[in-house]
């Protein structure tokens, strides 16, 4: 069983920065055939897609944080990784790391039509990291 293990959140003040960094446990999970993303999830509120990372080596990001985070892979060290930057109060939540597969055979111009930012795209999650900023 595929595990995945975040790092790296707390608290900074608004306008400051965080590292999230997510560790998996098999080596091909963040090589190919699998779809890596950042989720997060602030109380009272539902879990939301933050940024993708595909096999292709291309990114996403939510428009509420393009400009800001910037999500990165080291195949390597199995790791994904998310810089957080001028953070705001509303970035406060909860962030998961999750994988997604790839449905095998899948061409690239269909892969790019599926909305990888959906949360029931993951079958694979973490356990999350905390990230809180005030104000």
């Amino acid at each position: 069983q595929v595990q995945l293990v975040e790092s790296g959140g707390g608290s900074v003040q608004a306008g400051g920065s965080l590292t999230l960094s997510c560790v998996a446990s098999a080596y091909g999970i963040t090589y190919r055939g699998y779809v890596m993303d950042w989720f997060r999830q602030a109380p009272g509120r539902e879990r939301e897609g933050v940024a993708t990372f595909d096999p292709y080596g291309e990114t996403n990001y939510a428009e509420s944080v393009k400009g800001r985070f910037t999500i990165s892979r080291d195949n390597a060290k199995k790791t994904l990784n998310l810089q957080m930057n001028s953070l705001k109060p509303e970035d406060t939540a909860l962030y998961y790391c999750a994988a997604g597969i790839v449905p095998y055979g899948i061409t690239q111009t269909a892969f790019k039509a599926l909305d990888w930012l959906a949360e029931s795209r993951y079958s694979i999650w973490g356990q999350g990291t905390q990230v809180t900023v005030s104000s």
